[in-house]
């Protein structure tokens, strides 16, 4: 009985994967842009505060990290070379994002940036802007500034610029996902909002 039900389950399976290999096709739906893919499984979703679309794809972002594997690494990459505002500001936006991951905040704390800018339509000048949008969301104002120039923020600040520096070439605009290192995600007109999520699980399976 068990042999059986391995059968069927096999069965169902294989064509289920040859189906995913099918729709996602590479030069139209994804493109390798590395011979080799990283040791672990990450997705790097480049990123501004001040793109709209970026904004807007917050939900489908969460959707992204309910579905992928425990040992898949999420991890948001704030770029510091749109037009919206000046390089210098948006590395303020850089260590701001950087200060969230420090205090496990991430999520909230990300998305109170995203509301400021695109919701209440309020300019960010500085870190203190952001410093305030923290102490809003109930960041205590010694943990903000302990924090914010501390060695372990500007590790991470360090190393969110070189894979901006690293795969420069490749982000001609954001949203942008670069998945385990080699694959990039390209979004075609027809797709939905759930194809945008299936193709970006399955990359991240792809080694």
């Amino acid at each position: 009985m068990k042999k059986i039900i391995l059968a069927f389950f096999i069965a169902v399976l294989v064509p289920l994967q040859a189906c995913a290999q099918e729709q996602w096709k590479e030069g139209e739906h994804y493109t390798v842009i590395n011979d080799t893919a990283t040791d672990k499984p990450v997705i790097n979703e480049f990123f501004s505060y001040w793109c709209p679309h970026c904004y807007n794809f917050e939900p489908l972002v969460a959707k992204i990290k309910s579905k992928i594997s425990d040992d898949v690494k999420f991890e948001k990459v704030h770029v510091n070379f749109m037009g919206f505002t000046s390089p210098e500001i948006q590395d303020d936006a850089s260590r701001a994002l950087m200060v969230a991951r420090a205090l496990k905040k991430e999520d909230t704390l990300s998305n109170a940036i995203f509301r400021y800018i695109h919701v209440q339509k309020s300019p960010v000048t500085s870190i203190k802007d952001l410093k305030n949008i923290f102490l809003v969301n109930g960041v205590e104002d010694a943990e903000f500034d302990k924090l914010v120039g501390s060695f372990g923020v500007n590790s991470m600040l360090n190393k969110n610029n070189k894979l901006i520096v690293k795969y420069r070439k490749h982000l001609s605009g954001v949203p942008n996902f670069i998945v385990n290192g080699k694959y990039q995600a390209k979004f075609t007109r027809d797709m939905t909002n759930d194809d945008i999520v299936d193709l970006i699980v399955w990359l991240s399976k792809q080694k």
